[in-house]
């Protein structure tokens, strides 16, 4: 796909490292499946793992995790 942010890249299947925070829990996880801009390196996570993600966050949030590094695990 047409990468939206610089317009001029395609964008090609990579990995990525997300970070996500919510009250006082930091939440990384690394080697998540994106598709990254070969131009600028911007990086499109699909849906779905998006979704498992953001899932994942609450779960730690609701947990008490204050920091937590963990790797991307298909379903």
């Amino acid at each position: 796909m047409k990468c939206v942010i610089c317009k001029h890249g395609e964008t090609r299947s990579g990995k990525s490292t997300v970070t996500l925070e919510r009250k006082s829990t930091t939440l990384v996880i690394k080697d998540v499946p994106a598709q990254v801009c070969v131009n600028c390196g911007e990086e499109y996570v699909a849906e779905e793992i998006t979704l498992r993600l953001l899932k994942a966050a609450e779960e730690a949030v609701k947990a008490g995790v204050k920091v937590d590094v963990r790797e991307y695990v298909a379903a």
